[in-house]
């Protein structure tokens, strides 16, 4: 009979060229019941995957995407010398957290895996404020141009979204915002094609996730 796993198990895996370090890091793993090792050659179970590199760059972004291409694989990097990748590049490939070696406690790391398992990350101070230079500077030359928010929506999509959300008819979301209902339509459409949504609930949802509703 195949052994029972709570549901709050967090299903972790650790890719680790050094076999000590990748000793110590399972040793870590051991001590909380409510973690579970996966097997290297089950990455693709894992619900947060450990990397250990001496300087994170290019190369990897590159090896982690070898190593998981799931989209929604979440990575979590303990870097010994150096950071010299693209901070947005990094969480676009799935980085949701990264633990500097010289300063790296087991406490912090099964914390770390917490975080990330409940949806969340945590990346250091100097890291945190390059990534949100990187936001403002793509909102400002990039989406402001445009129209258009971090999340690809504009403000008047976000009005029409939140109404229909609320089970607003379009004629009734027409009237509220001073538009025509083919002027409704037409920005739901538009919202749709270029996120690529299946229909309004799609849309919808995605707003909620985004945070923006």
């Amino acid at each position: 009979m195949p052994q029972q796993v709570l549901t709050d198990t967090v299903r972790v895996a650790i890719h680790a060229p050094d076999a000590i370090v990748r000793a110590g890091l399972l040793s870590y793993l051991h001590n909380d019941r409510r973690i579970r090792e996966v097997p290297p050659d089950r990455l693709r179970e894992a619900d947060v995957i450990v990397v250990t590199v001496d300087v994170a760059d290019t190369s990897t972004l590159d090896l982690l995407h070898s190593l998981c291409d799931r989209p929604d694989a979440r990575f979590a990097l303990v870097v010994g010398k150096g950071w010299h990748a693209d901070v947005s590049a990094a969480v676009d490939r799935g980085v949701r957290a990264v633990l500097w070696r010289d300063s790296f406690s087991q406490a912090a790391f099964i914390r770390t895996l917490h975080t990330i398992a409940d949806g969340g990350g945590s990346l250091p101070p100097t890291l945190q404020g390059t990534l949100m230079e990187q936001v403002r500077w793509a909102q400002r030359e990039l989406l402001a141009p445009r129209g258009l928010t971090a999340s690809g929506i504009s403000p008047r999509e976000v009005d029409v979204l939140r109404l229909v959300a609320e089970g607003t008819e379009l004629a009734d979301i027409a009237t509220k915002l001073s538009y025509s209902e083919r002027t409704v339509k037409y920005i739901l459409y538009g919202v749709m094609k270029r996120l690529h949504l299946k229909n309004r609930a799609h849309a919808v949802s995605y707003a909620i996730r985004a945070g923006i509703i």
